[in-house]
């Protein structure tokens, strides 16, 4: 039986069983909620009747963001999340990060629809982004747990808090919306989608979607390029639902050069990779190699391996050693580096409230992905052709899951019950592809799969198992409303080499049966609550080859103390709400222990094995509040300041008690102090409009703290006319003062000390056009 046919088999297994047995995915408030919209004045963001930190966003308020916006930007007004990326959509996967209270992206949970997206980092091993996952448009509300996610979350990373995505309901009438963006850098935007409303009495309803992007890069020369088809049928039953969806995706984009504090003052926020200067790129590569040559020579002469009055013969005659001004290293630029994903993301399920007491809901899903890093890389050359070859990450992922819940509501008490499992096969490769020695232009492109490769410098197969099961119980006695409960988790990930490439392999498992969480919620009165909550969470070893214990040698697996990183956390909160205004304020504690650090050993593109090391513990403490204040029916105004100190609690020894990392005391790396936000909004039905800034504070970039960036204001804007029901146009700007800023750090990784390359710079001022239509 071949493998392919097997993973099939599991899919439509996992199908079968969802339609039997299925996922909490949301409670009938929030389809409600994501079906409405809502009118911005009506989106409720503060958690009102939670017992832990919480907030949401809806569709309507995603709408007055640009186009094709990733919902992450959009939810980065929220207190305690801060989101960074080199494009205006915040869709650039090398780029897009999100942290919150300190814990990056990799330590947090991320769903759609129930549906576990993974860690969500650009090399994902398990999972896909949101921005791939599913079209933005059809987005209906996004909600933010800060510290205490959701029990039944099917994630197995986080540690510091969950932001769950659930995708708009097929609507009840018939519809059609299209809508199509013009703006800076040549942007071409296309959306439509198709409701059928019910066919027939009880009959189903079904979704049909279409998404387009084509943009040039804000800097140097390439694309950014997307597809994407999302379709969704719900197939009403009784008082419950059968429900599936299909969503594909198609990415292809040049990366932007990583840049570091040294080359932004040699070279300029604007400075990138080579392309398509070739010729260019040729040059500095044989430099590089003439380099390489002469450091060779000289050690044989200096070593007696070649003998006295030996002569230097450099390896491309008329080059010379020297870089074309301004280059001053071989890594300042690169030819060209891209990214491409193609992804199917498919669930069905039903949602069945079996009787006055008993809700059960079970979904079978399904992600296949097959992806490609590409980097133009100077470091190998081709035999016989171009002094340069096609470094290439391969992925390919095929997994399936379930996930299942049932609640029982009995007098006072909610009783849920639920699981979650999954089988995630995994492929990942490390190849070169050659290049012809030509002229002018190279005799491959970036945007296209590679065929043939020259070498394969190695390749794993990782197999990952996941058990979670969860129990809570939600009593609400009035005034005072409690929830307990507890998740279990396992998950087990092998490692087999294919080409071993002096990588690890092995078996790894990171094992809890009892991960508890509580909360308290106390009604003062109508208007006023006070909220408490703790929360264990525990993350997952990751199952890849360029992340976690597998991504170094097998002595440095071998040696690593595997402890699974986990986290206690600890809030406080008040809530407030009157007929203008509604605010929050929270205070959180976090212990986090056993953090595994992986020291960037070389540049990035050298691929060089991580050097993994246990830092211990990690304290975070912080203050956040947010609120909003409707000044008049057409005017409002939204605000929100976090304040998070994380610090590492130890340094990092080697075997012999040598400090390698003098870490202690110091902060947590791209973790700012300060976050602060501002929006005013106006909407008079007719005319709409928004402007918001945004204060990053400092940030460091080594874990010593001696590397940093600046704290900066980002101000983006939109402004509105709604023809009628059905046509409007807006206008939005980003960066809106064009202010020249470093947005992402750690694409490279973070370095012990001193300035590295892996930093990005943020996108300048940009304007869209967007007009909308409905029938």
């Amino acid at each position: 039986m071949t493998s392919k046919f097997r993973n099939r088999l599991r899919a439509g297994a996992a199908v079968m069983v969802a339609l039997v047995a299925t996922p909490a995915i949301a409670d009938e408030t929030a389809v409600e909620a994501a079906t409405d919209g809502g009118d911005v004045a009506e989106i409720v963001v503060l958690g009102q009747g939670q017992a832990r930190q919480v907030q949401e966003i809806g569709a309507a308020d995603i709408a007055l963001e640009v186009a094709g916006v990733s919902p992450l930007k959009a939810i980065d007004k929220l207190p305690g999340g801060n989101f960074q990326s080199a494009d205006p959509f915040g869709t650039y996967e090398w780029s897009a990060r999100i942290s919150i209270r300190g814990f990056s992206q990799n330590q947090l949970g991320f769903t759609l629809d129930g549906v576990p997206l993974g860690d969500m980092n650009y090399g994902n091993h398990n999972g896909l982004h949101i921005s791939r996952a599913i079209i933005s448009e059809n987005v209906g509300r996004v909600e933010v747990a800060q510290g205490a996610g959701s029990l039944g979350a099917a994630s197995t990373s986080n540690l510091g808090g969950t932001i769950e995505f659930f995708a708009r309901e097929p609507a009840e009438t018939f519809g059609v919306e299209a809508s199509g963006t013009y703006g800076s850098e040549d942007t071409k935007r296309a959306f439509v989608r198709i409701d059928s409303g019910a066919i027939g009495a009880n009959g189903p309803r079904l979704a049909l979607s279409y998404a387009w992007q084509d943009a040039d890069k804000w800097k140097g020369d390439g694309v950014q390029r997307q597809h994407q088809v999302n379709a969704r049928i719900v197939q009403p039953v009784g008082d419950g639902q059968f429900f599936g969806f299909v969503n594909y995706s198609d990415r292809a984009e040049n990366d932007y050069q990583d840049m570091s504090a040294d080359m932004i003052g040699r070279l300029g926020y604007r400075w990138d990779n080579f392309a398509k200067d070739w010729d260019t790129a040729v040059r500095v590569a044989k430099v590089y190699q003439s380099q390489v040559a002469r450091a060779a020579f000289n050690t044989g002469v200096a070593n007696g391996s070649l003998p006295l009055g030996a002569v230097f013969t450099a390896p491309y005659a008329g080059v010379g050693e020297a870089f074309p001004a301004p280059v001053a290293t071989v890594d300042d630029a690169y030819y060209d580096a891209a990214g491409l994903r193609k992804d199917w993301l498919a669930g069905v399920g039903v949602e069945a409230p079996l009787n006055d007491y008993w809700t059960l809901s079970a979904m079978g899903y399904y992600h296949g992905n097959k992806g490609r890093g590409l980097w133009f890389t100077p470091y190998v050359t081709t035999p016989g052709g171009a002094p340069i070859t096609i470094r290439t990450t391969e992925y390919d992922i095929d997994r399936y899951g379930i996930v299942a819940s049932s609640l029982f509501t009995l007098g006072d008490n909610q009783i849920e019950l639920g699981m979650w499992y999954e089988d995630n096969d995994f492929n990942q490769a490390r190849r070169f592809y050659g290049l012809a020695d030509t002229a002018g232009a190279p005799s491959r492109g970036s945007l296209k799969f590679p065929n043939d490769p020259l070498a394969t410098q190695w390749e794993f197969d990782f197999n990952t198992q996941t058990l979670q099961y969860h129990v809570q119980d939600t009593l609400d006695l009035g005034q005072v409303q409690i929830n307990a409960g507890w998740k279990g988790l396992r998950v087990t990930n092998l490692a087999t080499p294919i080409v071993r490439g002096g990588l690890a392999a092995g078996r790894t498992e990171a094992k809890d049966w009892f991960l508890p969480q509580a909360g308290v919620l106390f009604r003062l009165n109508d208007d006023n609550e006070l909220f408490a909550s703790y929360t264990e969470n525990m993350r997952a070893f990751e199952s890849s080859a360029t992340g976690g214990p597998f991504a170094t040698t097998q002595a440095g697996f071998d040696a690593l103390d595997l402890k699974p990183e986990t986290s206690t956390t600890y809030e406080l909160g008040f809530r407030t709400k009157a007929s203008r205004f509604q605010g929050v304020i929270a205070g959180y504690y976090v212990d986090f222990k056993d953090r595994i650090i992986a020291f960037a050993n070389g540049s990035g593109i050298q691929g060089n094995p991580a050097i993994l090391q246990n830092v211990g513990d990690v304290r975070s403490w912080g203050v956040e509040a947010a609120g909003t204040f409707r000044v008049t029916p057409d005017l409002s105004l939204f605000a929100s300041y976090a304040y998070n100190n994380s610090e590492y609690q130890d340094d990092v020894v080697n075997a012999a008690g040598t400090i390698i990392a003098a870490t202690a005391g110091k902060t947590v790396v791209n973790s700012p102090r300060h976050l602060a936000k501002g929006e005013i909004t106006w909407d008079t039905g007719t005319f709409f409009a928004r402007v918001g800034a945004n204060y990053t504070g400092k940030r460091y970039y080594s874990f010593e703290n001696d590397a940093e960036v600046g704290g900066f204001v980002i101000v983006d804007a939109s402004v509105g006319y709604r023809f009628n029901e059905r046509i409007s146009m807006q206008v939005n700007a980003t960066n809106l003062f064009d202010k020249e800023y470093v947005s992402t750090m750690g694409t490279n990784g973070f370095a012990n000390r001193g300035d590295a390359q892996t930093l990005l710079a943020g996108a300048p001022q940009q304007f869209f056009v967007t007009l909308k239509a409905g029938f």
